[in-house]
């Protein structure tokens, strides 16, 4: 009754770090170009409502952000 039986810790399998590095650099390139792409919608909006530029307008400032974007990052 007094036994202590416990679980190992780290009974799983060993860690494949590369898998893990791979997953890690995805998530940060998902993350960044998923906020680049919230500001340019934001920009683009603001200039196609604020800005008379129109549907077509916030289209040209969304793409022309998104190639900015690419060369900055």
């Amino acid at each position: 009754m007094s036994e202590h039986t416990e679980a190992d810790p780290e009974g799983g399998a060993p860690m494949d770090y590369q898998e893990h590095e791979k997953t890690f650099n995805l998530f940060i390139a998902l993350t960044k170009w998923g906020t680049v792409a919230t500001a340019a919608v934001l920009i683009a909006m603001a200039f196609g409502f604020f800005a008379g530029g129109g549907f077509f307008g916030g289209l040209i400032v969304f793409v022309l952000a998104l190639i900015v974007a690419w060369f900055v990052l």
